[in-house]
């Protein structure tokens, strides 16, 4: 009884102890030494529950439920006293109340396959299968006021039970223990088991839609073995290929994929671009990363405050800057292409047909990526923590997907279908309007651009203005649906992006001459403002202070428009020769694969996260080494699926787009920052790379694929 009552101490002291957002009230929670001796030698939770609950018939059963439950409980109870192999594995697949909770080690993960491979055999042939399942001590209410923030503030242990018990008749077991035993009283919400989130060896049928996808997918990568074995064996010459199996055949895609392209004669073209792009996704996968280690179960919780203020974690918490690096480059490209085809074209835009090329472009990856979120990743994968992150992403992809498929979620729905794709709707909704800015810059040249600087202004005065109304904040993304998702308040780098792209129209030909103090000018410049963005804020994160909110909104405002700034420095350096070591590094050839790669790498990479984050079985040390160890595995597999992903679906779909639909010869250009092999050619807006293409149709396919690169740190993952 005594061992009983230290549980619930300890559940309350350890609320206070990992209060980390609180370390004065730590410092004063002191535990007395001889009942933290006596804390030491508390027995397996499992121990304590089956000693408790010797006799099951005592207890009272409400429902024929309950009474099954009861009966299986009792067989387990004679097990027990039998040392049966079974009876023992349910309890020594128990988790323990957690080592180090006054550490922030506060989940026992017990052992899930152990639990729920257990299958005893009963009298009339009935199986009585293991259940596993979590059960959850509410203890939020002691933690301070930011532990919430890195993750779910209830300590939880690992029970397991037979599966014919439920999980609110299990916890009514669990709290009858301790209030019993200690003479107290629990309220019914101290406890709780979810059997939502109970696991055992059953597994639920495949519905219809799920059958659908798997069969949709083996017929897509049906069509591309045969085409790609045709290609093979069937056809001596690559120029007499048969154009539709040209489009599905891996060898031809892979050999465009890989293919090099010497663009240095072009001077419309930009090589940098390829590594900014690069770049910004590994950011992203990185920022990412990082999110789900926090959440994640870990064993030194109150480590996390003290790494939040350090310096490095200025660069993770700043990987947001990735997504205003792809916003510039889409404005960048779309400004710059669409301006020679305006021009070529006397003033005339195929609205329409440059709209439907983008769409087209985008949205079979997007669709197919809905299909496989929802249907597939559920059932690839298990463990303790499987339930506790995917259901969420498959229920707000049967709620919300058409808004997906239209490029509305990030205004319509909070909980959007695939959260990190709130950048492709904000960059298409920028890429529908575009037309406006540039027959403004066609027709009335600098006047436009006042106009559209002005504009610009305006708009971060209503980002100001929004935060400081209703108090918003962005510190660890909060208030991010009001801040940091709508495309009005996140367009500056977009706008920038835009109007250099009309000065490098502008002066397109032209050559510089600049001495050496200027180009050094230029560079320090260029990095003050971009360790201004990253760094300006680290002594408020290193002293803990809060930054007054009118600080906070002039910050964010003015760094979107510093950080695209500095970009277009490291561009017009490195188109021009004065990039140095930083064009060598950018515009290097082993960019070229993963730029074309890096629409289906945004796309999938949260697919990776995700399924890495569930099948934890163990506790983790959180410190950067393992979460870079995490984010290698993770990237390595994005780009091995997207590789995949590409092969049997955006290049087949973008080369059949390509070849069904007439030639473009007067359109806008590409979604973001994408490839740009040569983007005074472009015909039209959005096109896979590796679809078979005439010389003049294929030049600047890649532009688009950067335009879903772009992937963001989301404050729901």
């Amino acid at each position: 009884m005594v061992k009983v009552k230290l549980l619930v101490q300890v559940l309350l002291l350890s609320g206070v102890a990992i209060a980390f957002a609180q370390p004065e009230q730590t410092q004063s929670s002191q535990l007395d030494t001889l009942e933290f001796q006596q804390l030491m030698q508390l027995r397996h939770l499992a121990v304590e529950f089956f000693d408790y609950h010797q006799d099951f018939s005592l207890v009272n059963a409400s429902t024929a439920a309950e009474t099954k439950c009861l009966s299986e409980l009792a067989l387990l109870g004679q097990g027990l006293k039998a040392r049966s192999m079974w009876a023992l594995q349910m309890i020594d697949s128990w988790g323990h109340l957690p080592s180090g909770i006054l550490y922030g080690s506060i989940r026992g993960l017990g052992n899930y396959e152990e639990c729920i491979r257990i299958n005893h055999e009963m009298s009339g042939g009935e199986e009585l299968l293991g259940k596993f399942c979590f059960a959850f001590f509410d203890t939020s209410k002691y933690m301070g006021a930011g532990f919430a923030e890195f993750g779910n503030a209830d300590l939880r242990t690992a029970v397991c039970f037979p599966n014919g018990c439920s999980g609110t008749f299990m916890a009514q077991l669990l709290r009858d223990v301790i209030q019993k035993a200690a003479n107290i009283t629990i309220s019914p919400s101290f406890i709780t088991i979810n059997d939502g989130y109970c696991h055992t060896s059953v597994n639920p049928p495949l519905d219809g839609f799920a059958i659908f996808v798997i069969v949709f997918l083996s017929v897509l990568a049906g069509i591309v073995l045969l085409c790609t074995l045709w290609d093979y064996f069937l056809c001596e010459d690559q120029k007499k290929l048969p154009r539709l199996v040209k489009i599905w055949s891996l060898r031809a895609n892979s050999r465009d994929l890989f293919r090099i392209v010497d663009s240095k004669s072009n001077p419309n073209v930009i090589d940098c671009l390829h590594g900014l792009r690069c770049m910004s996704l590994i950011w992203v996968i990185i920022g990412h990363a990082y999110i789900v280690s926090i959440r994640g179960p870990n064993i030194n919780l109150v480590d996390i405050p003290t790494w939040i203020e350090s310096a490095f974690s200025m660069l993770i918490k700043h990987a947001t800057f990735a997504v205003d690096t792809f916003l510039f480059i889409s404005g960048l490209l779309v400004s710059m292409i669409s301006m020679r085809l305006i021009v070529k074209a006397k003033g005339k835009l195929n609205f329409p047909m440059m709209y439907l090329h983008r769409y087209l472009r985008l949205t079979p990856v997007l669709g197919v990526a809905i299909m496989v979120y929802m249907k597939i990743l559920p059932i690839i994968g298990n463990g303790p923590l499987y339930d506790g992150v995917i259901p969420s992403v498959v229920q707000d992809c049967q709620k919300y997907w058409y808004w997906t498929l239209v490029y509305m979620q990030n205004y319509a729905v909070t909980d959007m279908c695939l959260q990190h794709t709130w950048y492709l709707a904000a960059d298409m909704q920028l890429y529908i309007i575009s037309p406006i800015f540039i027959f403004g810059l066609y027709f009335w040249g600098r006047k436009a651009v006042a106009a559209i600087v002005t504009f610009m202004l305006l708009l971060v005065a209503c980002f100001i203005t929004t935060m400081v109304i209703n108090k918003y904040t962005l510190v660890l993304l909060q208030n991010g649906r009001q801040l940091y998702q709508p495309t009005h308040l996140h367009a500056s780098p977009w706008i920038v992006g835009l109007l250099f792209g009309y000065y490098l129209h502008r002066t397109v030909g032209k050559t510089y001459n600049l001495s050496k103090l200027t180009v050094w000018i230029g560079w320090i410049i260029c990095l003050g403002l971009i360790f201004t963005c990253i760094f300006a804020l680290y002594p408020y994160s290193a002293y803990n202070m809060n930054l007054p909110t009118i600080n906070e909104a002039f910050y964010i405002s003015l760094n979107r428009i510093a950080w695209p700034l500095a970009l277009c420095w490291v561009v017009f350096a490195c188109k021009y020769g004065y990039g140095g070591m930083a064009n060598s590094f950018l515009s290097s050839y082993m960019w070229m694969p993963l730029s074309k790669l890096s629409y289906s790498a945004y796309i999938w990479h949260m697919f990776m996260e995700y399924y890495n984050a569930s099948v934890i079985r163990t506790d983790r040390f959180f410190c950067n080494y393992q979460v870079f160890v995490s984010f290698w595995a993770i990237f390595g597999f994005t780009v091995l699926m997207s590789y995949l992903l590409y092969m049997i679906v955006e290049a087949p779909f973008g080369g059949l787009q390509m070849w069904l639909l007439p030639s473009r010869p007067s359109s806008i250009v590409p979604k973001t920052p994408a490839s740009n092999e040569d983007i005074s050619k472009q015909p039209l807006a959005s096109t896979s790379s590796s679809a078979p293409q005439p010389p003049l149709e294929r030049v600047l396919s890649k532009e688009d694929e950067a335009a879903s690169s772009a992937p963001v740190l989301d404050s729901k993952l």
